[in-house]
């Protein structure tokens, strides 16, 4: 199984395709915005028609999750989710086949000038591109 992920300003599904706005940006902020993770599962033949768990978290620069507070106390931002791919009819055997998988975020209230990594772990393990990070720029302090 591989992974590719792309940091966007939002995504969808739709027929089995990612559509993806403002995607491919590696720097944001200061200022929260909102976002998305645009993630492609290529599943390999032997991985078919199992069920396959995943889990998508927010990291800081020291890997540690990013904890916002809320009224039950300090969460991490983490989504989940299931999935599985079966061979398409007549694509000839072997073929890899594709999962699409949109996540949108609201504005995250991130530390500016601090560098962050979206890491996708599937069935327990971090696989081959599993991660993008990205930085937030510093806020400029305005002269008086």
């Amino acid at each position: 199984m591989n992974i590719t992920m792309l940091l966007a300003d939002a995504a969808q599904v739709a027929d089995g395709k990612l559509y993806i706005l403002g995607g491919g940006w590696s720097v944001t902020g200061p200022d929260p915005v909102p976002s998305a993770v645009a993630i492609k599962i290529s599943v390999d033949t032997h991985e078919f028609n199992l069920e396959h768990h995943w889990e998508l978290f927010l990291e800081d620069a020291d890997g540690q999750p990013v904890r916002f507070d809320t009224p039950e106390g300090p969460q991490p931002i983490e989504v989940r989710g299931d999935f599985s791919a079966g061979a398409p009819e007549g694509v000839p055997a072997g073929t890899p086949v594709d999962v699409p998988i949109a996540v949108n975020f609201g504005p995250i209230p991130l530390v500016p000038g601090n560098r962050y990594t979206w890491r996708m772990i599937v069935d327990g393990e971090t696989m081959n591109g599993g991660f993008v990070s990205f930085t937030t720029r510093p806020q400029l302090v305005a002269e008086v």
